[in-house]
């Protein structure tokens, strides 16, 4: 998966307002987006997906938002460092237990 945004979020935004500007003109939000994709260069069903994300962003969609997402992904970054590490300390109190009862008492 690519870490690299292709588009610019000004980009992103101009192309949904563009949608919305078409849809509210009459056209609707399908042909809309297929006429805007080949202008604009992108594949519809990126700017579908951009479109959808705005209407959730704005309470319009049910779904999570975009900083819901955020805080989502940041979670499970978080959660999977501190499985590591517990993985880590797990280890090392097993070498350092089997260490403690290997030793010769004195």
């Amino acid at each position: 998966m690519s870490t690299q945004n292709r588009y610019s979020p000004e980009f992103r935004e101009r192309a949904v307002r563009l949608v919305e500007e078409l849809v509210k003109e009459g056209s609707s939000e399908w042909s809309a987006i297929n006429s805007l994709s080949e202008q604009l260069g992108c594949v519809p069903e990126t700017l579908r997906r951009w479109v959808r994300q705005s209407q959730t962003d704005q309470g319009k969609r049910p779904g999570m938002t975009t900083d819901e997402l955020e805080e989502l992904k940041r979670l499970r970054r978080e959660n999977l460092e501190l499985k590591r590490s517990n993985e880590i300390l797990r280890k090392a109190s097993a070498y350092f237990a089997q260490a403690e009862l290997d030793r010769r008492p004195k």
